[in-house]
């Protein structure tokens, strides 16, 4: 009796999952999920017998749909970073994001080695103006530890109400001992946009994250630089610490400065995954310009710096991006859930995959004091550094872009005094400012000399 219980839920498990295959693959891979051998059924009857023997023996009674729903989170875990179950709530909150508000701390974070990690804390947040650091480790949330916490449960724990108070407990680098800090909830209403004259006819435009109107703030933005200016001389497109957002928007953020040609393309299993996006005429397509990349470029923003820098529109300037390639689709399920699933991997116009390599700029500037400089590039995360995270894969053998320019590497730290370099660092550096931005600095140095273009750029070729 109890080989035949085990039969039936095996059974049942196995129609469900095709269900979700349905929902997955659409009418092009039914017929796949269909086909299935075996070895499948064995794995079926496996987690079956499982699930019958924990329900049985565990210390506690746990229900059927607890058990069932880490498995799945498992299943997801076990492919990629990127890959995750989305509860009801944690769908929610994916849609709260897109929109650009939600109540919170405004810190991006992710799992680098089973540790909640900050990527980068979002301007104008009470995480940024209490100072949380790119590459913190969120050790303690109120007090609990985050080392069995999943993602979107810490997420979960650490957005609230406006005007509630959380304290996160951090490990820094090159800090001895835990760091407290208390923060109070806020409504977060990201701006994507962010701009401002730098010097008469020269603009400066910075995109926090591609969200659902960022592409049409971006050309407001371009249009009262252009009215109120005789002459625009040119721009610079600042993407750091940009950790991605909408694949619709990076498309359209860089058709406005691309007249034709492929933007980026995506490769998948399926015949739904090919897909190109292409260039349209108009725009400002002519406008002298630089785009700023750091290590928190990741994902949308890579996508714009590869595209105008494999085109030749652009020069890239900064430090080696985050190197995510791999494009996630969010499929709904009927309960309200949905998957986060690594659906394909995305190339630029002449076949690159950014995939852990990133974005090489071409001019490489970094944006810490000397005596900071060997520990920065140590510091942060990168896609490299993610448990699980698909190898490189370019879809063409192309030279790679050149680097035209690369600053000398600093001489070691004149002092032992770890922690107070790294506050003057801190204090000296305001991303934004000019002569207290290195590479704000030599974008504008570039664009008032007009070398806005390559030197060399490696033709576009159709994938």
């Amino acid at each position: 009796m109890m080989h035949d219980r085990r039969k039936r839920i095996a059974i049942s498990l196995f129609v469900s999952l095709l269900g979700v295959g349905a929902v997955l693959l659409g009418s092009h891979g039914l017929d796949r999920v269909a086909a299935v051998g075996r070895e499948d059924y064995e794995g079926l009857e496996s987690f079956s017998n499982v699930l019958a023997i924990v329900q049985r023996n565990y210390v506690q009674e746990v229900k059927t749909n607890q058990l069932v729903e880490g498995a799945i989170n498992g299943m997801l875990s076990a492919l990629d970073p990127h890959s995750a179950y989305l509860t009801p709530d944690s769908y929610r909150e994916l849609q709260v994001d897109t929109g650009g508000s939600f109540g919170g701390l405004g810190i991006e974070i992710t799992l680098r080695d089973g540790i909640l990690t900050v990527v980068s804390p979002i301007e104008d947040t009470p995480a940024y103006r209490a100072g949380v650091k790119a590459g913190d480790q969120i050790i303690k949330i109120d007090g609990e530890l985050t080392k069995a916490m999943t993602l979107l449960e810490a997420v979960k724990r650490m957005r609230g109400p406006q005007g509630s108070q959380v304290t996160i407990s951090v490990r820094r680098e090159g800090v001895p001992q835990f760091i407290d800090i208390s923060l109070t909830r806020e409504v977060i209403k990201i701006k994507s946009v962010k701009s401002k004259l730098l010097e008469p006819g020269y603009g400066y435009i910075r995109l926090v994250q591609f969200q659902d109107r960022t592409t049409d703030d971006l050309e407001d933005a371009l249009e009262r630089f252009s009215q109120d200016q005789q002459e625009l001389k040119g721009v610079v497109l600042d993407l750091r610490s940009n950790p991605g957002g909408l694949l619709s928007q990076a498309v359209k953020v860089a058709d406005v400065f691309l007249d034709s040609g492929m933007i980026v393309y995506t490769k998948g299993r399926l015949d739904n995954q090919q897909q190109k996006y292409l260039a349209h005429p108009g725009g400002y397509t002519d406008l002298p310009l630089i785009v700023l990349v750091n290590q928190g470029s990741a994902s949308a923003s890579e996508i714009v710096a590869g595209a105008v820098q494999d085109h030749g529109r652009a020069v890239v300037l900064g430090t080696k991006t985050f190197g995510k390639g791999s494009v996630q689709t969010i499929l709904p399920l009927e309960d309200g859930a949905a998957l986060r699933l690594t659906t394909a991997m995305y190339y630029t116009p002449n076949g690159r995959s950014i995939q852990v390599t990133g974005v090489e700029p071409d001019y490489i500037v970094e944006n810490v004091l000397p005596d900071r400089l060997a520990a920065a590039r140590q510091s942060g995360i990168r896609e490299e550094n993610l448990r699980g995270h698909f190898d490189n894969a370019t879809d063409q053998d192309t030279a790679p872009v050149q680097i035209r320019e690369t600053l000398p590497d600093a001489p070691p730290p004149s002092t032992t005094d770890a922690s107070a370099a790294q506050e003057a660092a801190e204090d000296a550096i305001q991303e934004g400012e000019l002569g207290k931005d290195p590479q704000l600095d030599k974008a504008l140095e570039l664009l008032k000399s007009r070398q806005t273009t390559p030197q060399t750029s490696v033709a576009a070729v159709q994938p």
